[in-house]
């Protein structure tokens, strides 16, 4: 059950639970390690514990894992993983290669709530959220899956769902994913990516060290209004204000994704007024073109137009890197993973 699974705890809590039995505190670090180090998933196999406390681990806790019930693989050497999760709902992930490493993109919740009209996630809804062990087993079953796990590098919270509203679990995601006796990720190389909701960007930047995307994709409350529901709820200067208060380490920047749809936000003017709308901020530009998907109105912008929208943003200093996404013959590109309940996804 998922209210036993030890996969759910971070080091802290699990530490909590031996002292409440009268046991040695530093057990938590070598169960941790058996699990996230050695992949280890029954007890028995802790062979530096008692029998007896082995015995009391089983009878108190489940070890989960998921296992990929399909994989698709891409021209572009992308990977995209279905999951068949306990309660018979699904979720993907999508490991994508880089030069020298490669980077894995998770899912936070089944479906989504905010709407975004450029995404097709969103159009089956909201599900329900992920529990800490739902979204930390993704990355372990991509580790297993691979031959060098070693080159899985970096993680990034663009999947499925919007992370900061499953805010409580992705928070415990995040430390069992950049523990030492965890994951062992670096923090430098773990993105989560916010649609805007406020409240918990301040949160986020008091309770763990993260890299932060925003995904903004207009300069101007009328257009991203119509993108993005949830600015009528936190427009633009309330986005930005959270921003400017977020703490960044040294040498590091905002990220903020800007999804270009020809007509809508693409022109030069448009990228003018991202320019004096991120001045003041430490910040880095991803420009993503339109993946188009069966039902949407929505057009890719020309080459040209994209080239031109990206020389304004580097005319004026900023880095401008446009995002060509991966996947896309597999439905795996940035803003393409489907609903979880999807018919056509339970053809397996």
């Amino acid at each position: 059950m998922i209210e036993h699974d030890i996969k759910n705890l971070s080091e802290d809590a699990l530490a909590g639970w031996f002292d409440r039995h009268n046991i040695a505190v530093y057990r938590a670090s070598q169960v941790l390690r058996w699990i996230y180090h050695r992949s280890i998933c029954s007890f028995s196999q802790m062979t530096d514990l008692s029998k007896d406390l082995r015995r009391l681990l089983s009878g108190e806790f489940t070890i989960s894992r998921l296992d990929p019930v399909r994989i698709q693989a891409s021209e572009d050497g992308s990977k995209k993983y279905l999951f068949l999760l306990e309660d018979g709902h699904h979720i993907e992930s999508v490991l994508i290669p880089e030069r020298r490493h490669w980077t894995l993109c998770v899912s936070s919740q089944v479906g989504c709530a905010m709407g975004c009209k450029f995404c097709l996630t969103g159009r089956g809804g909201f599900v329900r959220n992920l529990e800490p062990a739902e979204i930390v087993n993704q990355v372990c079953a991509v580790q297993n899956d691979l031959t060098h796990p070693n080159l899985l590098t970096n993680i990034v919270f663009m999947g499925m769902g919007e992370p900061l509203a499953n805010y409580d679990s992705v928070v415990k995601a995040l430390v069992i994913i950049t523990s030492s006796n965890g994951l062992q990720f670096s923090s430098r190389r773990v993105t989560l990516s916010t649609a805007g909701l406020v409240p918990r960007i301040d949160d986020l930047g008091q309770d763990v060290t993260v890299n932060l995307a925003v995904s903004l994709n207009a300069a101007d409350n009328k257009t991203r209004d119509v993108l993005m529901p949830i600015n009528q709820t936190y427009p633009i200067e309330m986005l930005l204000s959270a921003c400017r208060g977020f703490p960044l380490p040294s040498r590091r920047m905002i990220t903020f994704e800007y999804v270009l749809i020809h007509g809508v936000n693409d022109r030069p003017k448009d990228a003018k007024k991202l320019v004096g709308l991120l001045r003041p901020l430490r910040a880095k530009i991803n420009l993503i073109p339109f993946n188009p998907f069966e039902g949407s109105t929505f057009k890719r912008p020309e080459e040209a137009t994209i080239l031109a929208f990206q020389k304004v943003l580097t005319d004026h200093h900023y880095t401008a890197m446009i995002r060509q996404s991966k996947g896309g013959d597999i439905g795996a590109a940035c803003g393409q993973l489907r609903f979880a309940t999807d018919n056509s996804q339970r053809t397996l």
